[in-house]
């Protein structure tokens, strides 16, 4: 006797990741075109309505165009990319842009000087994206048996720590963490933040900074 194949089995063959995150999947041109067009408007400053006006397009279409539920003629995008002053090739930017890959080899990180290097703490970049509208920085972070902590680190965006050796308590704005090999930390990292107490050296860690890219 053959067996149907279940409804939970079935579902399962259209997961690509156990992320919660939104499917990519490929963006159409319109899509592409749209989510350009509004980002042009709002690194100018300029409302669906300044720029409908300008255009000499009305505010309704201009509104569909920007979420990619219409394909517009080449002459109203002519009129867009002309009250953007900006050039028409522009606006195909993102439907050509390539997906970003990192590689770096074991030991090849590039070693950065920043806030931290003063007080003996080491950073080696491993990786970096060279687009997209969120940059992300993951670094792996040596404190030698020299480093001092340091609790004065601030900056924008969320980072996430993960112990690999030693042990550190780690400082978050009025909170300690005591973190040991395979903790992690996950943190607004607009509070002051950093390592409080160097409890067994030299550790290392893996820090990922991840913020908002802003606009050219």
């Amino acid at each position: 006797m053959s067996r149907k194949p279940s409804a939970a089995a079935d579902s399962t063959e259209d997961l690509h990741t156990g992320s919660g995150a939104p499917d990519s999947g490929q963006r159409t041109l319109e899509q592409a075109l749209g989510l350009q067009v509004r980002s042009i408007r709002r690194r100018l400053e300029l409302t669906v309505s300044d720029l409908a006006s300008a255009a000499g397009i009305s505010v309704g279409m201009l509104s569909k165009i920007e979420n990619g539920l219409i394909s517009p003629s080449l002459g109203t995008l002519q009129s867009i990319a002309g009250a953007l002053n900006a050039p028409l090739s522009s606006l195909f930017s993102r439907f050509e842009e390539k997906r970003d890959c990192s590689y770096v080899p074991a030991g090849q990180g590039v070693h950065i000087e920043r806030r931290g290097t003063k007080v003996g703490h080491q950073y080696e970049l491993l990786g970096h994206a060279l687009g997209g509208e969120v940059a992300v920085e993951p670094y792996l972070i040596t404190l030698s048996e020299e480093a001092v902590p340091y609790t004065g680190f601030q900056h924008a965006g969320v980072e996430f720590i993960y112990m690999l050796t030693g042990e550190v308590v780690y400082r978050h704005g009025e909170r300690t963490y005591h973190l040991r090999p395979g903790d992690s930390l996950l943190f607004d990292s607009a509070a002051p933040h950093g390592p409080a107490d160097l409890v067994v050296r030299p550790m290392t860690y893996l820090s990922i900074i991840m913020y908002p890219r802003q606009p050219d």
